[in-house]
């Protein structure tokens, strides 16, 4: 899709963004009574999130919902309610209960970070540093990288995810909050290996990159999650274009810029019409395949991070974009009523089976929390100067 064809579809309007974050307030305190000793499912089914305990890499972003929520609308219960949630994620990561992989930011940069930004809470800075420092322990020294998951050191699992740049403002802050400098290091690392290898030369991601376990050297990409090996899976792209920003916002370096640039600029070219992509960006107009509404946020929400570090006129045009994607969100995906689904935005993919990957098919057609959560950041982002958590 050319920019030309971007630029022609409208963006969202100041009323609308207004009207969108309202109905997420109203939604978020409608389910609060549900979802305050417990969490959100990863994924709805027909539409309706299931209360589960506190286990899954995505919790987090339900107290984050909450979080933007008490930021919008400054409810008292909305405050208490993430704060109980807090002491959940302290008990978590003290009992090293579900932690062992790099989802350690999606897990406590929205709830326990934010809760110290927002509350001056102890408990979620104590639980968030002790976070980092878990995500410290996956580092391995020889490749330089995060491993995403798996038994430390085992060759089927020496390997990096794309999603991992997304979770590194955790060791940003840690660094800040300690004076530690491991932390920020460590992160710069895994930074320099991922960008040197997931970004292909036609501007694609891998979605997983293996590294040789006695040399560290690059071996091969793969994905988990995308149709095949070769394609580029949708979120994954997105985690990429967030993930750029944030280096470049923590780095400051300006090559970084021109990988965003890349990154982003493959995402752009493989939207179908209302600019929400499919599951992954191998399909174009017309397929019968999912979409992954969760993909147009997050790659929003990059974009929207992304025009903080660049000049006006050149962040103009990435603006303009994100209120563009949101705008579809808005008027194509995003729930209307309470009697439709306890989420905020239909049409997400988790994770779809394809016959060259082993996913087990899992919230396809639904709303999932990472999609509410940066559907409900990016509409922060654009309706005023916001703080970012992350």
């Amino acid at each position: 899709m050319a920019k030309r064809e971007i630029l022609e579809y409208p963006g969202i309007g100041e009323e609308e963004v207004r009207e969108a974050l309202d109905f997420c307030c109203r939604q978020i305190c409608h389910v609060l009574p549900e979802f305050t000793h417990k969490f959100q499912n990863a994924y709805s089914v027909g539409g309706f999130y299931e209360p589960v305990e506190n286990w899954d890499w995505t919790c987090g972003f339900w107290t984050g919902e909450i979080w933007l929520a008490y930021e919008r609308c400054g409810e008292t219960a909305l405050k208490e309610a993430a704060l109980v949630q807090v002491q959940d994620f302290m008990e978590r990561i003290r009992n090293k209960r579900g932690v062992d992989h790099h989802d350690m930011g999606f897990l406590y940069t929205p709830s326990c970070v934010a809760a110290y930004k927002l509350a001056g809470s102890r408990e979620g800075r104590e639980a968030a540093l002790m976070a980092a420092d878990q995500l410290v322990s996956r580092f391995q020294p020889v490749g330089e990288f995060i491993q995403a998951w798996g038994a430390m050191g085992a060759p089927e699992n020496y390997r990096l995810i794309i999603d991992c740049l997304p979770n590194l403002p955790l060791l940003y802050w840690a660094s800040r909050e300690t004076g530690n400098p491991l932390y920020r290091d460590t992160a710069e690392k895994h930074i320099r290996t991922t960008v040197a290898n997931v970004v292909r030369e036609d501007d694609s991601t891998w979605h997983t990159f293996y590294f040789d376990k006695e040399t560290g050297a690059p071996d091969h990409g793969a994905t988990c999650q995308g149709y095949r090996d070769g394609s580029a899976w949708a979120r994954g792209q997105a985690w990429g274009i967030y993930g750029m920003a944030l280096a470049c916002r923590y780095t400051g370096r300006r090559e970084y810029v021109a990988l965003f640039e890349r990154v982003a600029g493959y995402f752009l070219n493989h939207l179908p019409g209302d600019l929400v992509p499919y599951w992954d960006l191998e399909f174009t107009e017309g397929e019968e395949q999912p979409r992954d509404s969760s993909a147009a946020s997050i790659a929003a929400c990059g974009m929207l991070e992304m025009c903080r570090h660049l000049a006006p006129g050149e962040g103009a045009f990435w603006r303009e974009t994100a209120s563009r994607i949101l705008k579809s969100l808005y008027d194509n995906y995003a729930v209307r009523d309470f009697e439709t689904s306890n989420g905020l935005v239909l049409h997400s993919t988790y994770s779809c089976r394809s016959p060259y990957n082993t996913c087990s098919p899992a919230g396809v057609d639904e709303c999932n929390l990472w999609g509410d959560y940066f559907y409900m950041e990016a509409l922060t982002r654009l309706s005023r100067d916001w703080e970012p958590y992350w």
